[in-house]
């Protein structure tokens, strides 16, 4: 079994997956709009420019999307997206790229668990906690 995080957006899923593509080091592999689904399969409402579908690998992981249609859009709550990354200063440029633009939720620095952590919601609306340099070396 894997577990994938599947991400919606208002509209703006393509800028977002570029930037995660950027900041994260990932490959989109798959890029799909509304307009390009069959006729008989089409979407009412959904415009015909948005992402449909996206998927991107990040090393063996993926991580996937869609725009939604305006009414069944719903803000992100009660989850995150986690990054655990063995450097500091890497997590430290991760968690600044995503947060800026976005709300700092809580400020990048150092915890009783990890050399680095902080939470923010990017500029997209999604929310993120980053993870670094974990003190338990069994861990």
């Amino acid at each position: 079994m894997q577990l994938t995080p599947y991400l919606t957006f208002k509209g703006d899923c393509e800028a977002a997956f570029k930037l995660y593509e950027r900041v994260l080091g990932g490959t989109i592999q798959r890029l799909s709009r509304f307009g390009e689904a069959p006729a008989d399969a089409q979407m009412p409402g959904a415009d015909p420019d948005q992402v449909m579908h996206v998927s991107m690998s990040i090393g063996e992981q993926m991580l996937m999307g869609s725009d939604c249609p305006v009414e069944y859009y719903q803000k992100p709550a009660g989850t995150s997206v986690s990054i655990s990354v063995d450097d500091r200063g890497e997590g430290e440029r991760i968690f600044k790229a995503l947060a800026e633009g976005g709300t700092e939720q809580m400020a990048y620095g150092e915890t009783f668990w990890a050399e680095g952590f902080g939470m923010c919601v990017d500029r997209f609306g999604t929310p993120w906690s980053v993870n670094a340099g974990s003190k338990d070396p069994t861990a």
